[in-house]
Formats: C-alpha cells, structure tokens, sequence
C-alpha cells in the first residue's frame, strides 16, 4: 500500500510567480520541475530543488517544447525527432546541473504539456523521449501513460517506467487525457478529486467521461500546481490515500 503523489512545479520566472510551490512541496512526494522551456528559470529551479531536497521530495525534469509564451500547450512540428532527444536531454542536464548544486538528484523525466499529449498519441515522440532519456542516464524513470503507448515504449527502451494517474483530469475512452479546450477536462472540486483517485486505486481502472473503465496499474498521482485550489486538492487527496491505508512516497527509493 504505497503510492507516490506528484506535481508539476518551478513554473514561476523573473518577476512572474506559479503556484505555490513552497506549500506544496511540504504535501506532494515527487516534483517535477520545469526545465526553462515553457516555464521556470535556474533561480526557480534551484529554490525548488533545495526545498524539495530539504522535504524529502524527489525532483524530476519536466522538459516541453521551447514555447514559454503558450506555456508550453502547444503544438510545434518540424524538428526532427533526431533534434527532439537533444532538446529533451537539454533540459534534462539543466536540471540535473542545478539540483547537484543543492545537493539532490533528478530521478525522472516527465514530458509536459503538448509534448506530454504527443509521447501519448505518437510513436515517433514517445521514442524520442525515451532515447533521450536513456542516452543521459539509463537509471532515470519515464514517467508514462498506463494504456498510451509510452508504456510498452519504456519497455522496448528497457527503460524504468511509473506509470501516472491524474487526479485533476478526466479521460478521454481512448485512455488519453480530455483536450483542454473541452468543457469538464479539468477537475477543480477537491474532494471529488479525492474520491476519484480512490475509486481509480481501488478499481485498477480509470473512468473515462462515458464511464468506460480501462483497466491499468497506477504508481503515481499528479496534482498540478498552477491552479488556484491546487494546494488543497493535493492536500484532500493525500489525506484521502492515507486513510485508505496508503503510505505517500517517492516512486524511486
């Protein structure tokens, strides 16, 4: 009965500020932290690797396409995916340059936004990633999509996967997430969060909008933290899992 509970974070910049990351780092047990892409800057980073550090949080990268003015949702075509893995692995090594400074280490890579929809829909991408990460350190985590296709491409990689469930989005019944720009695709009342991820769990099975359920084995919970009630979600959530009997951890010891 252990479950590890994770957030994208570090996506503040200069003078601008995302989420609070200090509040939720004291709830979450994995971070993944945005690499400069679409959001975050080494200041950021590194503040968010020392509390994460301090919290016995692990930190992950959460590398995007090069697009901080869409904040990294949308769509961008015409690299090759050969140009794609050295994008990824730069930001990978950024954030394991910055976390060595405080003392930490990036134990995961979980892409983000409309990269994190294409490694779920694409082949192409999914492997693209995968080669990334296995060319700067085979030991790193492809955080994936139980169901999509990252989950047999972790395995074709020989690459260690955890497998995510978001708790603030719904599913669409091809087991991908609900586009954004439809109505009910993110999930902003705490405790039916809550009782979703206990369902999930308790199930082995997600349910989709139309109520289908696609069976899947779940490591981890995500909780993003760039929406206003994102601390009390996680909060509600991680209270919920621990009632049910589940210790909150890292999915890497």
């Amino acid at each position: 009965m252990r479950i590890d509970l994770n957030s994208d974070m570090g996506e503040s910049f200069g003078a601008w500020t995302m989420g609070d990351d200090a509040a939720m780092l004291g709830i979450v047990s994995t971070a993944n932290v945005a690499c400069g892409w679409h959001a975050g800057d080494p200041m950021v980073m590194y503040r968010t690797c020392e509390i994460a550090k301090k919290n016995g949080v692990a930190v992950g990268a959460h590398p995007s396409f090069n697009d901080r003015e869409g904040f990294g949702r949308r769509v961008i075509r015409g690299d090759s995916m050969a140009d794609i893995e050295k994008m990824v692995a730069y930001q990978i090594g950024a954030l394991q340059a910055v976390a060595k400074m405080v003392g930490h280490k990036v134990t995961h890579v979980k892409p983000h936004g409309a990269l994190g929809n294409l490694v779920n829909e694409e082949d192409a991408f999914a492997l693209a990633v995968g080669r990334a990460i296995k060319a700067i350190d085979p030991a790193l985590i492809y955080v994936t999509m139980p169901s999509r296709n990252t989950e047999p491409i972790a395995n074709q990689l020989g690459l260690k996967q955890a497998r995510e469930f978001f708790a603030d989005r719904s599913y669409d019944d091809n087991g991908q997430l609900t586009s954004r720009k439809k109505t009910g695709a993110v999930i902003h009342d705490a405790a039916y969060a809550a009782e979703r991820v206990a369902r999930t769990l308790g199930e082995g099975a997600i349910t989709t909008i139309s109520g289908t359920k696609i069976k899947v084995s779940i490591d981890t919970i995500c909780v993003h933290g760039d929406t206003p009630a994102a601390v009390a979600m996680a909060a509600a959530v991680r209270t919920r899992l621990e009632r049910d009997g589940y210790t909150i951890k890292p999915f890497v010891d």
